[in-house]
């Protein structure tokens, strides 16, 4: 059992007073009573809070050795915003600036939002005429498509397929800078933010595989990191979408979260409090917001608590970062997402299990499901004819190798010839993505493999 000291809880009630949240303020008023009879169950919460608000925001927004080298600690009530792309889109900031051609659509699902894809149609050298293989690129969680344009075109992904005759296209879910639209909501009400990665499931990957389909005529290559990893094998255990892709390569999969090394993860998978949505009174998720970066400001005061290097002590030591690329990053992310959908996270975390969102009550659950528990994602169906390219790192602290080979052992009966496993022993979760190594250990081999896949 995690105990706080007095002096910690008063300053998580000074700093929610001034939130104008009656149920944050409430709430934390409440624990300082509790703490004041010192009850071990109300510590236990606050904890469980913080660690889970900086487990599953700070993925990409934390200082790593380069940057806190140079710059000292790091301020968690800094803002990186990259105005420039803010206001001129992900084409002209990251992508024509080099010479490639690129594209800007929006693509509405069918519950309402409206989305920003991106799309390289070819390499700098142009050619391939009309029927150049599509390729979706699907971003994890607290960031969006830029994720993809991070370092130079020649270690960039996207650049590297466009440059390998296929026609690359960049998706950007919901709540993230470029897709903060709908056709009813705003981003300012609680309703917007009402979903979990079940609906990027249901609504938004089926919107934009059908849209990238109908534009090129051809079933799709699509490459996932981290939450898109989940978001495809979710649905292709459904049986869902498997008539427009064509094969699968999955970096840092995170199907299964139970045996994550670090030791926030563990601390909000045993102490999880379902209500965070009701206690915060927050539905969107902002890593830049002033009430999540004074929440961890107060956290990381805390003895023992070291954010110089969280992106390391959340992730796993990432081998192949340099300082030009984090600097970009920081610029760029992290980006919302809704409260309610790192809910359902923290639940693959506690239960070991991917299932849909718990509502956690019966009764809710029924009126969802028709069953009291939520129904689980069974990942023994995904076809075992599927191409699949799935690659993982020896130091990832969220996609664990243990929690890997769960992952690989439901898919234990995939065709031999269809299913490519490549483990990197030295590779965390940002360098699938980040890594200058990235383009020869890693993507020289899905293009090899998307090709071999091409018929």
């Amino acid at each position: 059992m995690f105990t706080l000291d007095y002096e910690f809880s008063t300053s998580i009630y000074t700093f929610s007073s001034k939130l104008r949240v009656p149920g944050i303020r409430l709430w934390a008023q409440n624990q300082l009573s509790e703490l004041k009879q010192e009850m071990a169950l109300g510590c236990s919460l606050n904890l469980a809070i913080l660690s889970l608000c900086v487990l599953l925001c700070l993925k990409l927004n934390s200082a790593n050795e380069v940057v806190a080298s140079s710059r000292g600690p790091f301020h968690l009530t800094d803002t990186h915003v990259d105005i420039g792309a803010a206001q001129s889109g992900i084409c002209a900031s990251a992508v024509t600036m080099h010479g490639y051609k690129c594209q800007e659509f929006d693509v509405t699902t069918d519950d309402g939002y409206i989305l920003s894809v991106q799309r390289i149609p070819e390499g700098l050298a142009g050619g391939g005429g009309m029927n150049r293989p599509p390729v979706l690129l699907q971003h994890g969680v607290l960031v969006d498509g830029m994720t993809w344009l991070l370092n130079s075109p020649q270690q960039s992904l996207a650049m590297i397929l466009a440059d390998n005759g296929f026609d690359v296209w960049i998706a950007n879910i919901r709540g993230t800078r470029f897709s903060r639209r709908h056709v009813k909501l705003d981003p300012s009400e609680p309703e917007f933010w009402n979903w979990t990665w079940d609906d990027l499931v249901i609504h938004e990957l089926p919107a934009v595989l059908e849209f990238v389909f109908q534009q090129t005529g051809q079933k799709i290559h699509y490459v996932g990191h981290s939450m898109g990893t989940l978001m495809a094998l979710a649905a292709f255990s459904e049986r869902k979408q498997l008539d427009k892709v064509k094969s699968a390569a999955l970096l840092s999969p995170i199907a299964y979260l139970s045996h994550m090394t670090t030791a926030l993860g563990v601390v909000a998978a045993k102490a999880f409090i379902g209500e965070i949505t009701t206690i915060f009174g927050l539905s969107e998720f902002n890593p830049k917001g002033d009430a999540v970066a004074n929440l961890l400001k107060i956290f990381c005061a805390q003895p023992g608590v070291d954010c110089y290097d969280l992106l390391t002590a959340v992730t796993g030591k990432n081998c192949c970062l340099n300082a030009s690329t984090v600097e970009i990053c920081l610029k760029n992310e992290p980006q919302s997402t809704s409260t309610k959908n790192l809910v359902h996270l923290a639940q693959t975390v506690r239960d070991g299990m991917l299932t849909k969102y718990d509502y956690g009550n019966s009764n809710y659950n029924v009126a969802h499901y028709g069953e009291s528990r939520p129904p689980p994602y069974n990942l023994t169906n995904i076809p075992h004819d599927l191409p699949i390219f799935l690659s993982y790192g020896g130091q990832d602290a969220l996609s664990d190798v243990k929690d890997v080979e769960t992952l690989l052992d439901s898919l234990k009966f995939h065709d031999v010839d269809k299913f490519y496993v490549q483990y990197i022993k030295d590779y965390a979760h940002a360098d699938f993505i980040m890594g200058v190594t990235a383009k020869d250990l890693v993507y020289n081999q899905i293009v090899k493999f998307f090709r071999s896949n091409q018929n």
